[in-house]
């Protein structure tokens, strides 16, 4: 997937008792946020700066979705723990990490493994990929999304 490319549509299970299709928000700008677990200390605090920007996001026309390999259970007790005002989408099967090449080799205490790298990604309203961020550092980066959305 690159840049400027249109995302396909997907659709997936999400928090609320809904589900998520990418069709259905066009005309709005899509964050999608890619974060390992639910309940860990940098998911909640990236989860935090997102809910915290969340009504300048509302004011550029943005919708937020989390995304992680949790269960709807695991994301809504997660949800209403944090006040999150966005929805959390269920990717257990791993089907959308796949389409943004999300899953990466990791390492802990020694131990390689298989799991979500933290990513974001920025579509347009016409569901266009306009921006990427891999490897994501927490602090801070609910704003560099923010600032990036025209």
């Amino acid at each position: 997937m690159k840049i400027g490319s249109k995302i396909k549509n997907f659709k997936a299970e999400m928090t609320g008792n809904k589900e998520f299709s990418l069709s259905d928000y066009l005309g709005k700008n899509v964050v999608i946020y890619f974060y390992p677990r639910d309940n860990t200390p940098g998911c909640t605090s990236e989860g935090e700066d997102f809910r915290d920007n969340y009504k300048f996001f509302r004011k550029k026309n943005t919708v937020i979705f989390g995304v992680s390999k949790d269960s709807i259970t695991s994301h809504t007790n997660f949800k209403e723990k944090f006040n999150f005002p966005f929805e959390l989408i269920s990717d257990s099967d791993e089907k959308i990490c796949k389409i943004f090449d999300v899953i990466k080799e990791k390492s802990m205490y020694g131990k390689k493994y298989m799991g979500i790298e933290r990513s974001t990604f920025l579509i347009d309203s016409q569901g266009k990929l306009i921006q990427e961020w891999r490897k994501v550092k927490v602090k801070g980066h609910a704003e560099d999304v923010l600032n990036s959305i025209i």
